[in-house]
């Protein structure tokens, strides 16, 4: 038995793409596929395509297994999404994640252009984690924020203020939208204002989290029931009572 443990796969978490982007105006404006690319008649030895990059070994590997004879590789000071722009080269080969940095550049992906993929995994030794409760620690955390972090992705944090009788009249207000019940219900509390003197709590705040897709129909709905003011941020980390991954880990080692 190995000594070295996959301790996690972190699906969605740290993905990139080694991959070639090419410009959407000009000779690539309808070459969508590594196929077409090959096609193109205007790359010879006294005009290769020109390619710039910081991955000079797989780079040319990939081109060559894919069977391009006429092909060069520079690697370009700075940004390398510039450089078709600039002239110096006809397109490039990087590391891509959201992709935003490539399309203000008016760059694009072609089919069969990915070089590689690539995703966090990380990897312990068996024989430590069993033997050291610090091991064990510092792994459970770095589960536990890998495991809260993809589970915040794409939920938002919405608050409103509501005129109401009480936190129970203004919860059943809530509960009664579809999209306003939350993870597991909304947070009421009372909003203090201070009136001639006299401390009085005539608003309510609410609190709920909401998947982007269902976003603006939140908003909507809290208005219909009498919201208002309200507050949208992105969340960064949703901690569970227990966290999978590490309960399965935990098995793994017989612990």
């Amino acid at each position: 038995m190995s000594d070295f443990l996959i301790v996690a796969i972190v699906y969605f978490y740290c993905v990139a793409f080694l991959s070639y982007r090419f410009p959407n105006t000009g000779s690539f404006e309808n070459i969508n596929s590594l196929r077409e690319l090959a096609q193109m008649p205007q790359w010879t030895s006294e005009k290769p395509l020109r390619v710039a990059t910081g991955f000079n070994h797989l780079g040319p590997k990939f081109m060559k297994d894919n069977g391009f004879k006429h092909v060069t590789f520079s690697t370009a000071d700075g940004a390398l999404e510039a450089a078709p722009a600039m002239g110096i080269a006809d397109a490039i080969l990087d590391l891509v994640s959201s992709g935003t940095t490539l399309k203000e550049n008016n760059l694009k992906e072609i089919e069969g252009g990915v070089v590689l993929e690539s995703q966090a995994v990380l990897v312990a030794r068996r024989k430590s984690l069993i033997q050291r409760e610090d091991v064990r620690g510092i792994t459970k955390e770095i589960l536990e924020r890998f495991e809260a972090h993809l589970r915040a992705v794409g939920q938002f944090t919405v608050t409103a203020n509501m005129r109401g009788s009480s936190t129970e009249e203004v919860a059943a207000r809530v509960l009664s939208q579809p999209s306003l019940s939350g993870l597991q219900g909304p947070t009421v509390s009372p909003v203090f204002c201070k009136h001639d003197g006299k401390v009085a709590s005539d608003f309510y705040a609410i609190v709920i989290c909401v998947p982007k897709k269902a976003l603006y129909e939140s908003v909507q709905q809290l208005r219909e029931i009498g919201g208002s003011g309200v507050l949208i941020s992105p969340l960064t980390y949703i901690f569970e009572e227990v966290t999978p991954r590490w309960q399965e880990l935990l098995l793994k080692l017989e612990l």
